[in-house]
């Protein structure tokens, strides 16, 4: 959403996982931009926000995009990621799943829709 006009875009893949779907929602979202902007991504996924909120991402990148314990999973989603935040002034907020929050509850419809067009 920026200012009147609003984008909504959605997909999916067969055979992924949750985490990797909250990265790329928020990787298709940034590349959608079409100049740099501020940018506040809303998610109820922790897994995306504690990342960026709690500095995970910086010390990942600081280790060569492993953790301290060994492999990264996910790694080439959060460096894509990553680049895309490097371009905008991104923050990360987290919302509650399925508590009523607008944009939150469409997103989950979309994705659900999306979800049962496979089978």
């Amino acid at each position: 959403v920026y200012g009147v006009h609003e984008k909504v875009m959605s997909g999916g893949e067969r055979e992924t996982t949750n985490n990797r779907m909250e990265l790329l929602a928020a990787i298709e979202g940034l590349s959608a931009l079409r100049e740099v902007c501020e940018v506040t991504v809303y998610s109820d996924s922790k897994y995306l926000v504690d990342a960026y909120t709690q500095g995970w991402v910086e010390n990942w990148h600081r280790l060569g995009w492993k953790k301290s314990d060994g492999a990264l999973k996910n790694r080439e989603l959060w460096q894509r990621l990553f680049e895309l935040t490097e371009k905008h002034t991104v923050s990360f907020v987290w919302v509650k799943g399925h508590n009523g929050h607008d944009y939150n509850e469409r997103c989950d419809k979309l994705a659900c829709a999306f979800a049962d067009s496979f089978d």
